[in-house]
């Protein structure tokens, strides 16, 4: 059984805790590797080992530190293949989606290679009489993040590729469950140039999570997963007197309207709402068209598509559309929704619940599910699935069909499907949902924009990437500078004001 590691200050350090986490095959079932889960003293090693080469780090021109990331690019265009393969086997999901989890996380090492430009302050000459005012943008120190499985290349990097940027120090706690692609991509770092110790990778579960969120030096905290989750840290991490962003769960909706070309529609349900499995929080889960004949189309021309789609683990060849589920729980809670949504009286279009792949029947596999005449208070319309799972919800009219974006809990993400330029624009205006794609089912920003919902799918009041994350791994400073041009005698005592 392959034991795998920690990586802190610049190499692989095999766990002392004791405890371990079971790393799977989706595609098998198997227990392929086991990951140490750090305790609180091991945490304790690694924010000390990341405070003490932090200052350094930090007082590195913002242009060299640049160049660390331009090679690290460099080394992960080189290993994209390496990479890929292992976030599959770990995660389950086929090769060209896990090379894209890679690529979305590139980019945004990409963007932050721009932080000589990022970073700089503001200047005002001669603010008052013999004043010059200026601001800097400095470190926070040491930061840290809390990644999910479902993205275990992307999500890192976009915490840790700005806060290096910055020059900050950064501990990684990924998922236990797809813990080896975060550690090569440490290892990465370190052959780019990296310093020991900026970068520190401690796999573990809560006991974990909680050493980070009462850390006295540790500044902030990123997290995405869970909205319960997301809560939990958030206030307990301000609580402590942390900077904290998490991103929670997410319920996307796609409104199609009747002037929709449905097959183009059709395309992009399929696309968005199965790959992955399902397992994205960018992921549309509920479609809804406007007006029952609408509705008809739509579902004719996507049972066929779903009943389709192929199933199977990355070793298949890239013609496979998804993969396994995360884990057996995964599997589990997917299927006892759809269940729930048979009892609750949503018609089951396409049921994958007896789906079973000959070779792999241990394997973490649910098949593609589709629902037709869902309603707003069935748990699968409320709940996030997280799993291969479309639910249709008939709307009579636009109207209808805005409210139901708006009233759920969510704001993750949502789309509209329609060839008319005043609908489109009063649904971006007017929906209260982050990330809103026109004809785009999927609107993740590129690296250059801000990634963030709305609602409970947020909890802080700044985005991912993007400029936002550069004011996130920041403190602003602002200096008032005075140089006599003589010598002044006497004490000032009122405030001082412009002339």
């Amino acid at each position: 059984m392959e034991q795998l590691t920690h990586f802190i200050n610049g190499k692989r350090v095999a766990g002392t805790s004791g405890r371990f986490s079971d790393v799977y095959n989706p595609a098998t079932g198997e227990v392929q590797a086991q990951t140490p889960l750090a305790n609180p003293a091991e945490l304790d090693a690694a924010v000390a080992g990341a405070a003490a080469a932090q200052p350094a780090w930090a007082a590195t021109n913002p242009q060299r530190r640049a160049r660390v990331l331009m090679k690290f690019v460099a080394l992960m265009n080189r290993d994209m293949d390496k990479l890929a393969e292992a976030l599959s086997r770990e995660h389950g999901k086929t090769l060209p989606d896990a090379a894209g989890d890679v690529q979305r996380g590139l980019e945004v090492v990409e963007y932050c290679i721009g932080a000589p430009e990022l970073l700089k302050g503001d200047y005002t000459d001669s603010a008052g009489p013999g004043i010059d005012m200026y601001s800097m943008r400095q470190a926070l120190g040491v930061t840290a993040g809390i990644t999910p499985f479902n993205f275990p290349a992307m999500i890192p990097m976009w915490m840790f590729a700005p806060a290096i940027a910055c020059g900050n120090a950064f501990i990684l706690k990924p998922s236990e469950r797809d813990p080896s692609v975060p550690i090569m991509l440490a290892e990465l770092l370190q052959e780019a140039g990296l310093p020991d110790g900026i970068l520190q990778v401690v796999n573990g579960d809560k006991e974990a999570v909680d050493a980070i969120l009462d850390h006295d030096v540790i500044q902030s905290i990123g997290f995405v997963g869970s909205t319960p989750i997301a809560e939990y840290i958030y206030s307990r991490g301000c609580a402590n007197g942390k900077r904290v962003q998490c991103f929670g769960g997410a319920k996307n909706h796609m409104i199609v309207m009747p002037d929709a070309d449905m097959d183009q529609v059709a395309d992009a349900l399929v696309g968005a709402g199965y790959g992955a499995a399902g397992e994205r929080c960018m992921a549309i889960s509920v479609a809804v068209p406007v007006g029952d004949e609408t509705a008809d189309r739509l579902v004719e021309k996507l049972a066929p598509r779903v009943e389709a789609l192929k199933v199977g683990p990355y070793t298949s060849g890239n013609d496979v559309d998804f993969g396994p589920v995360v884990t057996g729980a995964a599997k589990e809670n997917i299927l006892k929704l759809v269940e729930s949504g048979v009892e609750a009286g949503a018609k089951l279009v396409v049921d994958g619940r007896d789906f079973n792949l000959q070779g792999y029947e241990d394997g973490f596999f649910v098949g593609a599910h589709l629902f037709d005449h869902v309603t707003s208070d069935m748990d699968i319309y409320q709940k996030e699935i997280f799993g291969p799972v479309l639910s249709v919800v008939r709307a009579q009219s636009y109207e209808d069909a805005l409210k139901l974006a708006m009233d759920h809990e969510y704001g993750n993400g949502t789309a509209i499907y329609t060839r008319d330029g005043d609908t489109a624009r009063d649904f971006a205006n007017r929906v209260n949902v982050g990330m809103v794609g026109i004809n785009v089912p999927i609107p993740v920003p590129l690296a250059y924009h801000t990634f963030g919902g709305w609602k409970k799918s947020v909890f802080g009041d700044l985005n991912q990437h993007g400029p936002d994350a550069f004011k996130f791994y920041t403190r602003t400073k602002t200096v008032t500078a005075r140089w006599p041009s003589g010598i002044k005698e006497g004490g000032e005592f009122s405030i001082p004001v412009m002339e």
